[in-house]
């Protein structure tokens, strides 16, 4: 009897039939994909599921409790919301690879072992590369290489840290990693966690490949590479001090590196970096608030995330625009969109009623409550310059700003009812907080309508504001490319594929060619002729000297087969006679 059913083999499965499917049914189909995983992790109850045995080990691909669960249902509800977004896409491939890498997200959500982890982590990886890919341009092919292999060297890095934690314990299950701190497996397997958490300087190639993706599949990126590694590290390490200024350094990193872009999603992009920052904060406070304040903060991310790339997503595809230097006036054609991005802007940006205000309040209390007084300084500025950058410079430019003369209209209705569904959502957690904190992994007592956080909140959004449009003309976008940290790869690849293609081709030509020729190739010639002379000359002559031999002595034995008695008595003599002759002389 089957009493459990695993919401990630459930989509990776059920996406391989898509293709199979037409008309109207597709659609219903790839919605009822998803809505099924998300019934599926709702009626779960904490427990061990899918346990097999293999090679002597126990592979977990159930571990249900209330740290998976959270992140289950975020997870299932974001792969609701994307897929309804996507349905006017008549690609099948990107429908595939998005509810593969979503199956991927969920299995690594339940995995009680490093193996089944590493698999699920492993997939999640090359399944969404092609949600990059399948933009079929120059620019997305060569992002997606980039992304591919950053991404494999996170995984070697955390298979060489579950290979040698292996050795080390004997184990393979996945728990806190906390009692080997300072351990080579310890921060193999963290490097890996934290590349997929984009933290820097290993997260350029986010805001490298996001940007590339098609429209519909940069949407679903947002939501699950970084958000399971977070989930990971709660899991593995929490209260890792390291984590802490990581965290810190993140938020600030990716507001900085906005203030340079022109690219309305490379904008969005950084400042997942950014969100992201006081998540792995969070975890290396590692507090029960401040675990509670990264998985609060996750959940509300991914739909708010998700809903500022639905609404750049959706003015890309209807103006073929995505520098905020070539948009301007589009809320005369995009209202629905522009008040449906705002929500998205103002959760963000932690305004108070929106989903942000209520989860990223958590770390930055959680930070005070543990006397991090430069944390909580670094995680309070990073807040402004969100506002600055994703609630008002943003929005400005693109709906309003300059006239660009653009005139389109609203996108397809699915895209609309995508976003109207994460705004709901995004209204729905910051005026109803405790629906979120009531499933989040340990008790909370945190308060956030309290008079005092809720006037700091105001008092500080309102100075940005302020701030912002007192300066307008220094915010203004420049058509400028940033530099990241991929500047390194980028160009050291380059220079390595110069060198092996220039000097060291032209030394194994001219030098090594000619030094292997001198010193092994004509001593071999040489030694080869002998050969061939020695096999002519010696072996072949034997051979045929023993045949020619061996041709002679039957023509003599068949004359000597007469018949006649005579002459084999006198044959006989002779040899007895020999014989005779030889014993004499040896005597």
């Amino acid at each position: 009897m089957i009493n459990w059913i695993h919401p990630g083999l459930l989509l990776i499965l059920g996406a391989l039939l898509i293709p199979f499917v037409r008309g109207k049914a597709k659609q219903i189909y790839m919605v009822a994909l998803p809505a099924a995983a998300l019934m599926d992790c709702v009626l779960m109850s904490p427990g061990a599921y899918g346990v097999v045995h293999f090679l002597n080990y126990n592979l977990v691909f159930g571990r249900v409790d209330r740290l998976s669960l959270i992140f289950s249902y975020v997870f299932s509800i974001m792969a609701v919301i994307g897929i309804v977004y996507s349905l006017h896409v008549e690609d099948d491939s990107q429908h595939v690879a998005a509810l593969t890498y979503i199956g991927g997200a969920l299995g690594v959500t339940f995995a009680g072992d490093f193996l089944t982890l590493f698999i699920f982590w492993e997939l999640m990886a090359f399944s969404s590369v092609f949600l990059v890919w399948l933009k079929r341009s120059k620019e997305s092919i060569a992002a997606g290489f980039r992304y591919l292999l950053v991404h494999i060297f996170g995984g070697l890095s955390l298979l060489g840290g579950i290979a040698i934690h292996y050795a080390q314990t004997g184990s393979i299950e996945f728990n806190s990693m906390m009692p080997y701190a300072g351990g080579l497996a310890f921060y193999l397997i963290m490097i890996g966690f934290i590349l997929n958490a984009a933290v820097p300087p290993l997260g350029a190639w986010l805001a490298d490949a996001y940007p590339e993706a098609t429209v519909t599949g940069a949407v679903f990126m947002t939501a699950f590479t970084t958000k399971s590694a977070i989930y990971v590290l709660i899991r593995g390490f929490p209260g890792t001090e390291l984590l802490v200024w990581f965290g810190a350094i993140m938020a600030i990193y990716g507001v900085v590196f906005a203030v340079l872009e022109n690219d309305a999603r490379r904008l969005l992009a950084y400042h997942i970096i950014s969100q992201v920052g006081y998540m792995v904060c969070g975890v290396g406070i590692g507090t029960e608030m401040a675990l509670n304040g990264s998985s609060a903060h996750a959940f509300a991310h991914i739909l708010y995330k998700g809903l500022l790339f639905m609404g750049a997503g959706a003015v890309m595809q209807m103006t073929g625009k995505r520098k905020l230097t070539e948009m301007g006036g589009i809320y005369k054609t995009m209202p629905v969109t522009m008040v449906l991005y705002m929500i998205g802007g103002f959760s963000i940006s932690a305004v108070p009623l929106f989903s942000g205000f209520v989860s990223k309040s958590m770390v930055v209390s959680a930070a005070g409550e543990t006397h991090r007084q430069a944390i909580f300084l670094m995680l309070t500025l990073a807040s402004a310059g969100t506002f600055l950058h994703t609630g008002l410079k943003l929005p400005y430019y693109m709906f309003f700003g300059k006239d660009s003369g653009i005139r389109t209209k609203e996108p397809p209705k699915n895209m609309l009812i995508a976003m109207g569904l994460a705004s709901f959502l995004c209204i729905f957690i910051g005026v109803f907080p405790n629906a979120l904190y009531s499933v989040l992994p340990f008790p909370v007592e945190y308060v956030p309508y309290t008079a005092q956080h809720v006037m700091a909140t105001m008092g500080l959004l309102s100075f940005t504001a302020l701030g912002f449009f007192m300066l307008l003309k220094q915010l203004d976008p420049e058509p400028t490319i940033s530099v990241d940290t991929d500047w390194f790869y980028r160009k050291g690849a380059k220079a390595f594929m110069w060198l092996t293609n220039k000097p060291i081709a032209n030394i194994e030509y001219n030098f090594i060619g000619e030094i292997y020729e001198f010193i092994v190739q004509k001593p071999i010639m040489k030694i080869a002729e002998i050969l061939k002379l020695f096999d002519t000359e010696v072996v072949d002559g034997t051979v045929n000297g023993i045949g020619k031999g061996t041709v002679r002595w039957s023509r003599v034995m068949q004359f000597m087969q007469s018949g006649q008695v005579q002459q084999y008595a006198l044959i006989m003599a002779a040899g007895v006679i020999a014989i005779i002759a030889m014993v004499v002389m040896l005597v």
